[in-house]
């Protein structure tokens, strides 16, 4: 009755990691159907599920065991509310009938710790309403829930009703988009009208309205300039205007020009600390924030000066109506060049022998790699310079770094690959990042998944050796060698590629095309090349 109160909420894909508390129940539920990913690690089954709900809109769902499987999926958990992540996690609890029990713990205060909700199910007759329930809540509060059941519990037979509950689909609220109130508009037209230097900054919250033909308009109208967030990136990938990323990961010239900015219309945006810099990304602008739920305060910081309340499609074009077009000054042919010969960043570095420069790396890829393929980038140091391939369209391209783990990137490249059944996926990682999970080949190579996966290598943790650097200290703790990661990817049963020769790429890229499979390419890179995000955060002794 539990895999069937799953199973009736749509779940098609579980990634589980069984156990003594949860093995019955996943067989149950691949028994009605639902495709099971068997991992080797419990955080990645949560954190695959996280990038299955963002590239499907669905709710993820996963399933541990009691006790230290569940303590195993205490990263992935924050990460999910922090980027509003629906999920459901089934975890065991320890048996009740037990006066003892050697992986018996307090589950519920670990989970709520990160932001999650838990709730132990010990009534069988009202599981099923109570399973129904926990993704209801997990859609409308958009962050995940764990249950916790005794798997002595679930074992029993069932003495309760035969029919099920009508699952969350049907009791729903259907509810169409919030459309703005006048008053709002005419405030937000006054103040855009005011305003002489104006980005139109969009979020998740735009690209789950599809307001960006919208935005595109009102920039259009205003003679502004476009951008995005960090997840929305590529959004208004081939406009001649768009800056891409705004934040932290912002280039020079998007730099340059939001220092300019009097005005940043954020649309769907979180305003997150990160987003802006710290604040200091636009110093002189003041921001007008369109959202259904706007804020003044995000992160420690005033984020927002205006506010339109409304859905970010129709309220970016109800301002739209309400505002005079005004002559193209900044979008002009020269901006357009600037923009399109713009580099992530022009520091000088001296490339050791042998070694890659990260950034001529990126470029190569971006050149090669097929724009229908989906791109996963991970975190760590060396997602700034992946994030800059801003030919890439949003629906082409995840990322979900709001916790700043890294480790992810492996389970993010499955739960997108599962997601997008038939699309080859490419993930970009770091050595530290994948060398974490990297058991997780295995589930790969095992399930068939068609991951191509590229890390950066660069023997050590990027961003702490940079760190360390900067503050005058020894970087030993930070370094720990380059390991041959291709003949680890074919120790699993894959393919492996140790590129010497970025002029390679292409034809590697051409033959991974016409075999699909998993693969994984490791790019030795110098550890002397540090990102801008670092430089400004860490700057060097004496600069």
């Amino acid at each position: 009755m539990i895999a069937k109160s799953v199973a009736q909420e749509g779940v098609r894909d579980c990634f589980a990691l069984l156990g003594d508390a949860n093995m019955n129940f996943a067989t149950r539920l691949a028994g009605a159907g639902t495709r099971m990913i068997y991992v080797r690690h419990e955080h990645c089954a949560v954190a695959a599920a996280m990038a299955y709900a963002r590239k499907t809109g669905e709710t993820g769902f996963a399933t541990v065991t009691c006790g230290p499987g569940l303590t195993q999926v205490m990263t992935a958990l924050p990460a999910a509310v922090r980027a509003r992540l629906p999920l459901v996690v089934l975890a065991g609890e320890a048996p009740l009938k037990s006066g003892w029990y050697n992986q018996a713990i307090d589950q519920a205060p670990f989970v709520t710790a990160t932001g999650a909700a838990y709730h132990s199910l010990h009534w069988p007759d009202r599981m099923p309403v109570a399973i129904r329930d926990a993704f209801a809540q997990a859609a409308r509060e958009r962050r995940p829930v764990v249950l916790g059941i005794p798997f002595d519990l679930q074992n029993r037979d069932w003495t309760g009703a035969g029919d099920l509950p009508p699952p969350s689909s049907e009791i729903a609220p259907i509810v169409s988009p919030m459309p703005p109130h006048p008053d709002d508009i005419a405030r937000a037209a006054a103040l855009v009208s005011g305003a002489k230097r104006i980005v139109v900054m969009a979020g998740m919250g735009a690209v789950e309205a599809e307001a960006g033909a919208a935005c595109r308009m009102l920039a259009e109208k205003t003679d502004a300039l476009l951008a995005t967030t960090l997840p929305a990136r590529g959004l208004f990938h081939d406009d001649p205007f768009n800056l891409n990323v705004a934040g932290g990961f912002s280039h020079e010239v998007a730099r340059d020009c939001f220092a300019e900015a009097d005005l940043v219309i954020a649309v769907g945006c979180s305003l997150a600390r990160h987003n802006a810099d710290g604040g200091t990304l636009w110093p002189k602008a003041r921001v007008l924030q369109i959202d259904t739920d706007p804020i003044s305060l995000s992160q420690g910081r005033v984020a927002a000066d205006a506010h339109l309340r409304a859905d970010a499609k129709l309220g970016v074009e109800a301002l739209c109506v309400a505002l005079a077009a005004r002559p193209a000054e900044w979008r002009s042919d020269e901006m357009a060049e600037r923009i399109a010969t713009a580099s992530p960043d022009s520091t000088a570095f001296e490339i050791e022998p042998g070694l890659h420069d990260p950034r001529a790396v990126v470029a190569a890829l971006d050149a090669a790699l097929p724009r229908d393929w989906q791109m996963v980038n991970s975190s760590g140091h060396c997602s700034f310079f992946f994030a800059h391939m801003p030919a890439r369209p949003q629906e082409k391209f995840l990322t979900i770094r709001e916790f700043g783990a890294i480790g992810n990137g492996i389970s993010f490249a499955m739960g997108t690959a599962v997601a997008c059944r038939g699309d080859t996926v490419v993930l970009f990682d770091g050595d530290g990042s994948l060398l974490m999970h990297i058991q997780e080949l295995e589930t790969i190579a095992r399930h068939g998944l068609n991951i191509l996966t590229i890390v950066m290598n660069d023997g050590a943790y990027g961003s702490e050796i940079h760190k360390l650097r900067a503050e005058g200290l020894s970087d030993e703790g930070a370094v720990f060698g380059r390991p041959d990661l291709a003949a680890v990817a074919r120790g699993f049963g894959m393919g492996g590629e140790t590129i010497t020769d970025l002029a390679a790429i292409p034809d590697l890229v051409e033959k991974f095309a016409q075999t699909g499979g998993a693969a994984v390419w490791d790019v030795p890179v110098s550890d002397k090349v540090y990102s801008p995000l670092i430089a400004r955060a860490h700057p060097p002794k004496g600069h």
